[in-house]
Parts: structure tokens; C-alpha cells; sequence
């Protein structure tokens, strides 16, 4: 098992670029990821444009051991990311089979018209594998190392769910806060400092405001933990020290 396992996200959809919609999948899958080993390190928004998709695709497959889409994979006309994730690996999109005879039966067994725009959503790219929906049966797939997903939150989030279990994971990041009563332009040089003494681990710095006052959460971040308990020690000691009115 590697000790870092990557991803990248790409959010499909003009809905979102116009703020029609608001997105709920990215922190979604964040936190999912985080908490298998999973570094989740890009994410792009991208509109319904077959071109953008396949470029965005191509990008970040080749450069992430794991991309996740999410929206574009409907019944309506603008839902491309089917054809365009096809275009993308260079093979044709097609009805898959067990799609098609799947959804025929939910909709039969609903009354409902088995209709062409209904047949849209078992079109996928060939040699792509299912990624079970148990909530509306509609599939989405999976092919590569990209997994391709609905954008509606509650069908993202239980396709996801099936997803989790089928990936590689890395060792996990851990993190440790420190409460600091300093603003940024105080402690960034000292900060610098001990980020370049510890390049095994990631600090953050927050500015926060509470109750009338301004003030910092400073995150360490790594997979050692006594990597990261030694940097907590000195950014802890930072902020005493800088903290602590000098003597006259």
C-alpha cells in the first residue's frame, strides 16, 4: 500500500458556475476521503461542454490515483459527461446492457414509459463497470481510475458509498490545533520558519474573529505522529514565547 493516495474532483455543470445551484458534493467528499487516506487534491467546475470535460479528465487521470465526477449523467439533452468521459478514453458510448434491462424493469414495474430520454441514462462508455444507485437505479460508472457519479447530493453520497470500499488507501493524515491569540502578520515569519524545519508536515493558519476579537487557529498536519507532535511542540512554544510580554 503507497503512503499517499491521491484524487482530484471535477463538478460538472453550468448550474453551478451560475449559482443556480449550490454545491454539496465537494466538502462531501472530502471528509469521506480524509477519512480513508485519500489526499484530495484538486477539484474543477467545469460546464456542460463536451471539450472543457475531456480536458479537465485527461489532466487529471493522468496526474491523480483517483478522479471522481459528479452531474452530467441525466435524462436531459445537456447531460454529456456519459460521451464526453467516452471521448476521453477513446472508446465508444453505448447502451450498456445490464443498464438498460435494469432501468426497463424499474420504470415497468413503476407504470412508467421507458422512454428515450429515460434510455439516455444507460448509456456509458464501453468496458466501464456500474457504480450501484440505490436510491433512483440509475448507475453510474466506473472507468480507469475515474468514477463517474450523479450530482444530486443524496444519489452522490450513496453512489459514493459503494465506491469507498473498492479503493486503495494511503496512511492517514493526522492534525493537531493550536489556539493562537496573535494575528498573521505576528507569527508569519516564525511560522515560515518551522514549516521549513518540517517539511513532512503541513501548517495551516486561520484567522479567526470572535466576541469582538481577532485571532488564529494554527493547524499541523502529517502522517507521522511523532512528526507532528514535535512540530506542534515548537508552534505551541512559538505562540508562548511571542505570546509573553517582554521584561523592561
Amino acid at each position: 500500500m503507497s503512503d499517499v493516495v491521491t484524487a482530484a474532483m471535477i463538478v460538472i455543470g453550468d448550474e453551478i458556475l451560475s449559482g443556480r445551484t449550490k454545491d454539496k458534493n465537494i466538502g462531501h467528499l472530502a471528509d469521506m476521503l480524509t477519512a480513508v487516506g485519500i489526499d484530495l487534491k484538486e477539484v474543477r467546475i467545469v460546464p456542460d461542454e463536451e471539450d472543457e470535460i475531456v480536458a479537465a479528465v485527461n489532466a487529471l487521470r493522468s496526474r491523480y490515483t483517483y478522479v471522481f465526477t459528479t452531474g452530467g449523467i441525466g435524462p436531459t439533452h445537456d447531460d454529456i459527461t456519459a460521451d464526453s468521459i467516452a471521448k476521453a478514453f477513446g472508446v465508444p458510448c453505448d447502451y450498456d446492457p445490464a443498464a438498460y434491462k435494469l432501468l426497463q424493469e424499474t420504470y415497468s414495474a413503476r407504470g412508467l414509459e421507458f422512454s428515450e430520454a429515460r434510455m439516455r441514462m444507460a448509456r456509458m462508455p464501453v468496458g466501464a463497470t456500474h457504480i450501484d444507485n440505490p436510491v433512483s437505479t440509475a448507475p453510474g460508472f466506473t472507468i480507469g481510475n475515474v468514477h463517474v457519479m450523479a450530482g444530486v447530493p443524496s444519489i452522490f453520497q450513496a453512489m459514493l458509498d459503494n465506491v469507498l470500499p473498492t479503493l486503495k488507501t494511503g496512511t492517514k493524515m493526522l492534525s493537531a490545533a493550536v489556539s493562537c491569540p496573535l494575528g498573521e502578520g505576528t507569527i508569519g515569519g516564525p511560522l515560515g520558519d518551522i514549516q521549513k524545519a518540517h517539511p513532512d508536515t503541513i501548517i495551516g493558519s486561520y484567522p479567526k474573529y470572535a466576541e469582538g476579537k481577532f485571532w488564529t487557529e494554527l493547524v499541523v498536519r502529517a502522517r507521522d505522529p511523532q512528526v507532528l507532535e514535535t512540530a506542534r511542540a515548537e508552534v505551541q512554544a512559538m505562540v508562548e514565547r511571542l505570546s509573553t510580554p517582554v521584561a523592561r
